[in-house]
């Protein structure tokens, strides 16, 4: 088996990577960053950890475009991996799936919305999320296993929701619950 773990929109400048992405990534056979990490030193510090691929995304310091492609295909084990940061724009998948017939790839992982999706159709279509900035979600990453030929994969959660409309919606769920209890 191999295991292969997605990243995107790290978005860290300076800061340390979070403890949960650091033990989720160890141990891995490959790192995949979809792009955004913003700074060379967050490039370089999950490159430490382990081998690492990558691409550029719109957030990325100058230096970090130079030295990162914006589309890259790996092969792992015989299935075509596409990594690209935007794979469509709009509300639905249909660009990504085109994305991933242009480049000729059984697997896109891809970022930018911060937001976790796993669609399997003719091609396995996959965003991590974010582990630093979700949106609409929980900070997460991706998990893919190849086994026998085959690829799957899977939302791994990070840690409890930091995306603020998640926090908001919590907030007025405990007082809603709170204020039917005292009228109780």
């Amino acid at each position: 088996m191999t295991r292969i773990i997605a990243l995107s929109d790290t978005h860290l400048d300076g800061e340390d990577l979070p403890p949960s992405v650091v033990r989720l990534v160890k141990g891995a056979d490959l790192i995949l960053h979809a792009g955004d990490f913003v700074s060379v030193e967050t490039y370089h510090a999950l490159a430490e950890l382990g081998r690492l691929e990558a691409v550029s995304g719109n957030s990325d310091f100058p230096q970090l475009k130079k030295l990162l492609p914006q589309r890259k295909v790996i092969d792992v084990e015989g299935i075509k991996i596409g990594l690209v940061h935007i794979a469509f724009h709009g509300q639905d998948l249909l660009g990504a799936e085109m994305m991933a017939r242009e480049m000729d790839v059984q697997v896109l992982v891809f970022g930018h919305i911060h937001r976790p999706v796993v669609e399997k159709g003719d091609r396995l279509l996959i965003c991590p999320g974010s582990p630093t900035q979700p949106r609409l979600s929980a900070p997460s990453a991706a998990e893919l296993e190849i086994v026998d030929g085959n690829i799957r994969g899977s939302i791994v959660p990070l840690g409890s929701p930091v995306c603020n409309y998640l926090k908001v919606a919590g907030n007025l769920a405990k007082e809603q619950s709170n204020q039917s209890q005292k009228s109780d």
